[in-house]
């Protein structure tokens, strides 16, 4: 008589990581578990925001990609502007107001906006329609960024690691 026997492979251990994978749902991508680096008071105003880093998950180290959901109400950052780092925003579902320099400008599904790197233009999505909006953010991981806040006192630099270190614009800690 034969026998068989199911073979089941063992479970991987990992290090540190998982495995990178090859593709996935976007949606399907954990959200960032804290959602904002601002200190308070400034991180409660980020309620509504939920980033999913979907760069991260395929260890991409030159550019970031994020999948970013803004409920009602919500915003997609301070009003900010970076020294070294560039940004793009494509809007997939709802209908955002882009806040720059210039004014407002109204965002439909399908447009986009790109923030140039030393410009000073402070930009951010805000949500003042009763529907989620969904985009993507892509932006450079240039070492050595600075963040200028121009409607709150708050200013950012990038640590040589690349986490964010927020001071008052006189320079005094929070």
């Amino acid at each position: 008589m034969l026998q068989f026997r199911v073979l089941t492979p063992a479970p991987r251990a990992y290090m540190s990581t998982p495995p990178t994978p090859a593709a996935l749902l976007a949606l399907d991508a954990a959200p960032r578990s804290k959602p904002s680096s601002y200190p308070e008071p400034f991180a409660s105003r980020m309620a509504g925001r939920e980033k999913r880093a979907l760069g991260d998950l395929f260890g991409l180290s030159n550019f970031g990609v994020n999948l970013t959901r803004l409920a009602p109400g919500g915003i997609s950052s301070l009003r900010h502007a970076h020294t070294k780092q560039d940004e793009f925003v494509y809007i997939l579902a709802g209908r955002p107001v882009l806040i720059t320099d210039a004014g407002e400008t109204p965002l439909a599904p399908g447009m986009c906006a790109g923030f140039k790197a030393g410009s000073g233009d402070g930009h951010q999505l805000v949500n003042r329609s009763s529907e989620d909006v969904l985009y993507l953010e892509v932006g450079d991981r240039t070492p050595g960024d600075a963040g200028s806040y121009p409607d709150d006192d708050l200013q950012a630099m990038q640590s040589a690691d690349g986490k964010w270190m927020y001071t008052r614009k006189d320079g005094t800690p929070y």
